[in-house]
């Protein structure tokens, strides 16, 4: 099984141009945080941090990107490798995420519901650009911010996804965001024992330090910390160690 070193990537959910958070993705939950995106992506970057995960909550609602000013402003302001997803739905709008200074297209319920279109993005624009958004409840991937549950298996279209050409992936299981619960190591450990090349990033339960050196023990690419990085449990100072090299 590859190992690489593991890499901290914090996480910004964008509503109105503000900071928020969902609680287990539920809008009607919603915590503001102070600080402007911009702002908070440049001490990211001040702490030696490489990549910034960026979500466009209005977009994933809308159906088309809303915060294409946002990306563009942090990425000419910054040098952080940065994903965004929400709301990409065509080849247009995936292009004109990447235009705007995106390293990697988020996709998410689209790999499910449009897979040869899914398909056709990993050849067009090359599996380094695409990160797949696998959400999961009980190991069955679910769809349309969580709302739709599928009866398809993570592994079953894990495997798929592979033999078209797939690199990249975060998981979420659902059932450990937003609750400090810790990361979901089981699902993670059967994964990366099924699928050693992926590039596999965790998300979801992140609430300490240590739940990142579980993480790197089971040779993930990275962790994505959301609420626990805004609300001070997990230390900017703490990720000096993680900084990628």
């Amino acid at each position: 099984m590859s190992v690489e070193k593991l890499q901290p990537i914090p996480a910004i959910d964008l509503i109105n141009g503000q900071c928020v958070r969902l609680f287990q993705g539920d809008y009607a939950q919603k915590t503001i945080y102070d600080g402007q995106p911009l702002e908070l992506a440049l001490r990211y970057e001040d702490a030696g941090l490489k990549r910034l995960h960026l979500v466009d909550l209005d977009g994933a609602k809308a159906g088309s990107p809303q915060h294409l000013s946002v990306l563009e402003l942090i990425a000419q302001r910054t040098s952080l490798k940065v994903d965004f997803g929400g709301g990409i739905r065509t080849k247009e709008q995936a292009q004109s995420v990447l235009d705007a200074g995106a390293s990697q297209i988020t996709v998410g319920s689209l790999a499910i519901q449009q897979p040869d279109l899914f398909s056709e993005w990993l050849t067009f624009f090359g599996a380094d650009r695409i990160l797949l958004a696998a959400d999961v409840r009980q190991e069955m991937l679910a769809t349309n911010g969580w709302l739709k549950q599928t009866n398809v298996s993570i592994f079953e279209a894990l495997r798929n996804w592979i033999q078209q050409g797939l690199k990249w992936c975060f998981c979420t299981d659902i059932g450990h965001d937003g609750t400090f619960a810790g990361p979901s190591l089981v699902l993670y450990s059967k994964i990366r024992e099924e699928f050693p090349s992926l590039h596999l990033i965790a998300s979801g339960g992140v609430s300490k330090i240590q739940d990142l050196d579980a993480c790197a023990e089971l040779g993930m690419s990275g962790v994505i910390i959301g609420k626990a990085l805004l609300e001070g449990k997990i230390t900017l100072a703490e990720l000096l160690r993680w900084q990628a090299s």
